[in-house]
């Protein structure tokens, strides 16, 4: 393919552009990429990202500048703007304003990250125990101390289960 600009050299720089909804295509050899600077000085960054992203999905009535970080004194408006976090704080203050982007764009608000195959069972098996055991301290809470025992029984068998999984993995 020849270059688009030049054509002359073979196209070897292949680059797309999506503005307001209208896609152009536009190949370019090395001298003529060169050449067109402007192509490549936009600031690509995961705060510009997600701060475009975040101004897409929110309106301006949804949006009110009365919501600030109580730790840095961050605004909701001022993260959307530089799409960089204040402190360690802001995602539980904003958290409201957060999860209907992250549904929006992911199509779900809970991670569901992968687990490496070798650490899958006892993973599993970890997160098993942990349900239980909110489960036991609720048929405590409750005084159901017969289905309670079940559950601590169902707990300990885990528990021994998880250390034949290590020693297996281990191998």
């Amino acid at each position: 393919m020849l270059c688009n600009e030049c054509e002359k050299n073979n196209a070897t720089v292949h680059v797309t552009k999506i503005v307001n909804g209208i896609k152009t295509e536009s190949h370019l050899c090395e001298e003529c990429a060169k050449k067109q600077q402007s192509l490549f000085n936009m600031n690509f960054s995961m705060e510009n990202l997600l701060a475009g992203m975040l101004s897409e999905t929110f309106s301006k009535e949804y949006l009110s500048s009365r919501d600030i970080c109580d730790n840095c004194g961050m605004s909701f408006d001022e993260f959307r703007k530089i799409g960089k976090f204040g402190c360690s704080n802001c995602i539980s203050a904003f958290r409201s304003r957060l999860m209907p982007a992250i549904k929006n764009i992911q199509g779900y608000d809970v991670h569901a990250g992968k687990i490496p195959k070798k650490a899958a069972g006892k993973y599993k098996i970890q997160m098993d125990i942990e349900r239980l055991k909110k489960e036991l301290k609720s048929k405590i809470d409750q005084e159901k101390y017969e289905d309670a025992v079940i559950i601590r029984d169902q707990i300990r068998e885990m528990e021994s289960k998880i250390d034949e999984v290590s020693e297996v993995q281990n191998e």
